[in-house]
Formats: C-alpha cells, structure tokens, sequence
C-alpha cells in the first residue's frame, strides 16, 4: 500500500481525525503536528493569522509530515502542499458522541494548559459543519484531484486501512 510523506488528515471535530493522526503517525513514523496546538494559546486566546500561516509553512516546508486539522482559513495552504489528502467525512451524530466523549481528558492534540468543556456554540460548529466546513472541503479535493485522497464514512473503515497499511509495511 502506497502512502505519500506530506499528509494532511481532514474532516469535522470529532470525526477522529486526532486518533488516525496519532495511529497513522505510530505505522508509518511520519511527523505529526496537532493545528490545535499551534493555533492555541493560553486562555483559548487565537494565534494572529500571519503567525499561524508561518508555523504552517515551517512545517510544510519540511521533508514529510502529518498535519491533523481543518482550519479553512489555510486549509488550502495546506490541501497545495500535501501528496495524500485524508478526509474523515463521518456522521454528525458520530461527531457529536465523540466529542462529549473526549471533553475533560488529557489530549495530545491540544496544548496541555487548555480544557475542552461543555460549549454548546461548538456543538452548534460540528452541527453546521455538513452545510459549511464539508461543501468547502469537497471543492478542494475537486481542485486538487492531483492528489491521492483517501475518504473514510465510517470507523470501520478508517480501522481497516490502517490494519492494511500495519500488515504493507
């Protein structure tokens, strides 16, 4: 199984886009790089959006990596970059379990002095995301059809690929 080296791993929060990074990380020993973490300083206070531009192209500019995160702003800075493309294009109600599930534990994707709690304005963000995020997502991997893109509807299918891809290596 053929996997490139400049990975971008996308889809709504909750969709396990943080949990494929980490597994697709722990195969394949690519860099990985939480947007989370970069984005977000003490407090929930943003980035300013030329610093985050520019911790993104250090990281691009690199010789491989797994980036985790949407971000439209700079998604396509990103969608440019990368040879394989990983949308988690999965179930709302998915996504919302997910979330309530993960708040209040202890996450790699997102700096430590910071704590997911019970925010119903994120919670109406996953809700809209089929009518926001997914429509701007789609267009890019029809612009960008040069690169290998890999659409995970279920779990299960994101467990089968890495299962294929632990046995190819």
């Amino acid at each position: 199984m053929e996997i490139g080296s400049k990975i971008i791993i996308i889809g709504c929060c909750g969709s396990g886009k943080s949990y494929f990074a980490r597994q697709l990380h722990e195969v394949t020993g690519i860099p990985l790089f939480y947007l989370d973490c970069m984005f977000w300083k003490p407090g929930w206070v943003e980035t300013e959006r030329e610093e985050f531009i520019k911790k993104q192209q250090d990281v691009i500019n690199g010789e491989s990596w797994i980036i985790d995160g949407n971000y439209r702003a700079t998604l396509e800075l990103r969608f440019a970059a990368a040879d394989t493309v990983f949308f988690l294009d999965m179930p709302e109600e998915l996504c919302i379990q997910s979330e309530s599930l993960r708040r209040g534990t202890k996450r790699d994707d997102l700096p430590s002095y910071l704590e997911e709690k019970y925010d119903p304005e994120f919670i109406n963000f996953i809700k809209g995301f089929k009518d926001r995020g997914r429509p701007i997502i789609l267009s890019l991997i029809e612009k960008y059809k040069d690169k290998q893109i890999i659409i995970f509807k279920s779990r299960e299918e994101k467990e089968e690929y890495l299962k294929t891809l632990r046995e190819s290596m």
